[in-house]
């Protein structure tokens, strides 16, 4: 069945994208991926190999509005689209007194804006084909209603998590499931980066959350939605 049908996934050319889109592949489905930054492409290239060729790729900036309908309807012009990945994101750390707008509208922009446009969008075509799966990226601090620091990307993730448990409702009676992950620290080169002193052994591998956005693509997670799945080890 999953050779029949293709899913798109946003954001597929960072850390989790690349885990995300590799296993599509192995999944049997046709894989539709956006970019916006031509080394990430390259990337993903590297991460994937030989399988790079069977992925197709899609220029998009999701947070806006016309680059989202024309991306949706490139996907749907190649095939019955059955499933949305939605990954694209950013991250701010900053107090609230030094979290300037600039930074208050980016973390909404590229968290919120862009789940919305892209479920709005997937909700079309999802109800057309007769069902389908959507699964929304959210974070720790957004389930734990806030977090110091982090004002402008818990409440832009909050929202993501809202959205989702709205759309889970709105959609069910279409055969459309929504639900979205919940992870702690992804164990990705930025964060390292970020955090070299940092104790990794918590960190989540890509890969283990790959797995999850998987099961709730697939026809066996049709009794799950508008599920917040907390991902974390200890």
């Amino acid at each position: 069945m999953a050779g029949e049908r293709s899913i798109l996934v946003t954001g597929g050319t960072g850390a989790l994208g690349q885990a995300v889109v590799a296993h599509g592949l192995e999944a049997g489905y046709q894989v539709h991926v956006t970019w916006v930054v031509r080394d990430e492409v390259r990337f993903l290239e590297q991460h994937l190999g030989d399988s790079f060729g069977a992925i197709q790729l899609h220029e998009a900036d999701v947070t806006q509005e016309d680059q989202v309908a024309a991306l949706f309807a490139a996907v749907t012009a190649a095939g019955p689209l059955w499933a949305v990945a939605n990954i694209v994101g950013g991250f701010a750390y900053a107090s609230l007194s030094d979290t300037d707008f600039e930074t208050w509208r980016r973390m909404m922009e590229m968290n919120a804006t862009s789940c919305f446009l892209c479920c709005r969008e997937a909700a079309k075509v999802l109800k057309a084909n007769g069902g389908g799966r959507i699964v929304n990226v959210a974070a720790m601090p957004a389930l734990a209603r806030g977090a110091a620091f982090m004002s402008a990307y818990a409440a832009s993730k909050a929202a993501v998590l809202n959205l989702t448990q709205s759309l889970a409702e709105e959609l069910a009676p279409d055969g459309i499931t929504v639900n979205s992950i919940v992870p702690s620290i992804i164990d990705t080169p930025a964060n390292r980066q970020a955090m070299p002193d940092a104790d990794t052994s918590s960190w989540l591998p890509p890969k283990e959350i790959a797995g999850a956005m998987g099961f709730l693509m697939s026809d066996a997670a049709r009794i799950v939605n508008g599920s917040a799945l907390a991902l974390s080890l200890g």
